[in-house]
């Protein structure tokens, strides 16, 4: 069975290790993934290159199809390694933070904004939807957390639309993998005028994040996505 690797492996590993690493992490999640990858880009570069042969133009389409090949294999395998990514972070403390500052596009993402002794957190990121406040831990504590957290926003994001999650596996939470999706896809009602005056006025709100209980654990390190190249 293929050892199950950490974030931070992937991210101090070198490029080529990196691709490997991800490879059996993708391969041990999913076995016909790196099939599927390999066969949909022969495929491809076969048809292209017969329907060359038949139409004499194996010169022109032949390497259109290695080209179309090698990107659709790039394209597959790049979503079967993100997934492979959301699993490595998966139950790691942080690991909605990690999310959300690896989003594409214009957020402003504040990790850690509330909390208490248990290291149950709430991160919140704010953007063209609104404020996304999002929780990680257990669910009632992560309820109440999430509760005061957009109470004390409220105060200062007069009618601007608030919206919670809660990161997990269990009824109405969000897993990791569908956790930028969730937030990426909410409408966009804010100007960006408005947007940068929304980020002024929270920058007033204190942290209300407690330390823990007890001395911290050693090598606790808020996860990272990792990139493969």
């Amino acid at each position: 069975m293929v050892d199950q690797y950490s974030a931070e492996d992937l991210q101090n590993a070198g490029r080529i290790k990196q691709i490997r690493m991800v490879a059996k992490l993708v391969n041990q999640q999913n076995k016909r993934a790196l099939p599927i990858t390999f066969g949909a880009a022969a495929a491809i570069i076969v048809i292209f290159v017969l329907i060359g042969l038949l139409t004499g133009g194996v010169a022109f389409l032949a390497p259109l199809g290695v080209l179309l090949g090698l990107s659709t294999a790039m394209l597959l395998f790049g979503r079967f390694a993100q997934r492979a990514q959301y699993s490595a972070i998966d139950g790691q403390l942080g690991a909605a933070a990690a999310v959300l500052q690896n989003m594409r596009g214009n957020w402003t993402v504040t990790p850690a904004v509330a909390g208490n002794r248990t290291m149950d957190v709430v991160h919140r990121t704010v953007g063209r939807p609104g404020v996304v406040l999002v929780g990680e831990g257990v669910p009632a504590r992560v309820s109440q957390l999430l509760a005061a957290e957009r109470k004390k926003t409220e105060r200062v994001a007069h009618g601007v639309p608030i919206h919670e999650f809660q990161v997990g596996n269990g009824e109405g939470q969000v897993r990791i993998g569908k956790l930028q999706r969730k937030i990426t896809t909410l409408p966009r009602t804010l100007r960006p005028t408005a947007v940068a005056d929304l980020n002024y006025r929270l920058k007033a709100l204190q942290p209300t994040m407690q330390m823990p209980k007890g001395p911290m654990p050693k090598g606790v390190r808020q996860p990272r996505m990792p990139k493969p190249r």
